[in-house]
């Protein structure tokens, strides 16, 4: 890797990215932001004309004689059934460069690449990384420099993968304001298959059953069932590989599931019976303590912070306006929530800080009008 560039950065370019979707995109504004060359290149000429008008980098522009670009890292931010063959590509293409993919899967893409590349010298410059973050939308419009400000990246180099190539790998997630983290690919994928993917699976199940719902059930829903189904607007395509490449791991999980459904469906099929209700509430509380245990704001413990709610006109400039009065207060947001109310012109603002500032702040905004609950 060449010397720090003058801007701050650790890489000094050019990038080329691979794959000009949401996270190839986000990955360029990120670095174009930051004054780093970025030459991108995708399949698709419509996605990759849209991530260059955004912004997000120049277009990859064929070799001509004598001359071809010589990136310091390719960024590979494709599907992952397409992640080892673009990546054997690249490695190939660009033999001074280092190679590293995005795919959320690691185990499955590490080992395709070694079999199309068997004893090859060429792996000592990939390696393979996950940026934990992302958007339910999908595509080049969607994408955002700041996308990766503040999540987890994780590192996960392979045997082969040099000490020069892990460097460049990790400033990549530093420039872009990504926490690096390094793991094995199998600890890797077996954490994301909990905490990804079934979320996923199960956030999905759960949407499917709104399909028949009549409207008037639905307009009944509140944060919870929006909670719960978010992510089930994901895009179907990109999961049926990832579930399919991270599959084995998964289902052992989905085992344990089913345990607990079968569990419940049986209690709840006798619910009177002695017993039931211990169960439901021992259930319920194996709930509790798992959510306990996800860590909060910048990995603060959870319930680190008071809570407070404050009754919003659904009118233009309230949230700005309330925003600005907590702002004069001197006391720091730590977090903000908002619920509208069904059927009125009224929004629920739920507000995090620290415990001892909540009734500093209650008091605050009382004052100024706001009709506060605790």
């Amino acid at each position: 890797m060449q010397a720090q560039a003058d801007n701050g950065t650790h890489l000094t370019g050019p990038v080329l990215v691979i794959g000009a979707g949401l996270l190839g995109a986000s990955i360029g504004l990120g670095l174009r932001a930051r004054g780093v060359d970025v030459v991108l290149s995708d399949i698709s000429p419509s996605t990759q004309a849209v991530a260059r008008d955004i912004g997000a980098g120049r277009v990859l522009e064929p070799a001509v004689a004598g001359k071809s670009l010589e990136p310091e890292l390719v960024v590979v931010a494709v599907p992952p059934d397409a992640t080892a063959a673009i990546a054997a590509a690249a490695l190939g293409n660009y033999p001074r460069a280092v190679v590293v993919d995005i795919s959320s899967v690691k185990s499955a893409v590490l080992r395709e690449l070694r079999e199309l590349l068997p004893g090859e010298a060429a792996l000592s410059r990939y390696v393979g990384t996950h940026p934990m973050a992302g958007r339910e939308r999908s595509g080049p419009v969607a994408a955002r420099a700041e996308l990766f400000i503040g999540m987890p990246w994780v590192l996960c180099p392979g045997d082969q993968s040099s000490a020069a190539a892990v460097r460049c790998a990790e400033a990549l997630a530093v420039d872009l304001g990504a926490v690096p983290a390094r793991m094995s690919v199998e600890d890797h994928d077996q954490a994301v298959a909990l905490i990804s993917h079934l979320p996923q699976v199960v956030s999905s199940l759960v949407a499917s059953r709104l399909q028949e719902t009549p409207a008037h059930a639905l307009s009944l829903a509140g944060n919870g069932l929006r909670d719960v189904t978010r992510i089930a607007a994901s895009d179907p395509g990109l999961w049926v590989q990832i579930l399919t490449a991270n599959a084995d791991r998964l289902v052992q999980i989905l085992y344990g599931v089913r345990e607990d459904l079968n569990r419940l469906i049986g209690t709840l099929e006798n619910p009177v019976a002695d017993g039931a209700r211990l169960d439901m509430a021992q259930l319920m509380s194996e709930g509790n303590a798992g959510q306990a245990r996800i860590p909060g704001k910048h990995g603060t413990p959870p319930g680190s912070f008071a809570r407070l709610t404050v009754l919003v006109d659904d009118t233009p400039g309230q949230i700005a306006r309330l925003l600005t009065e907590i702002g004069d207060t001197g006391i720091n947001l730590e977090d903000l929530r908002l619920e509208h109310s069904p059927g009125r012109q009224l929004g629920m603002a739920e507000i995090s800080v620290l415990p001892g500032k909540r009734q500093k702040l209650t008091e605050s905004l009382t004052q100024r009008g706001w009709k506060v609950i605790q």
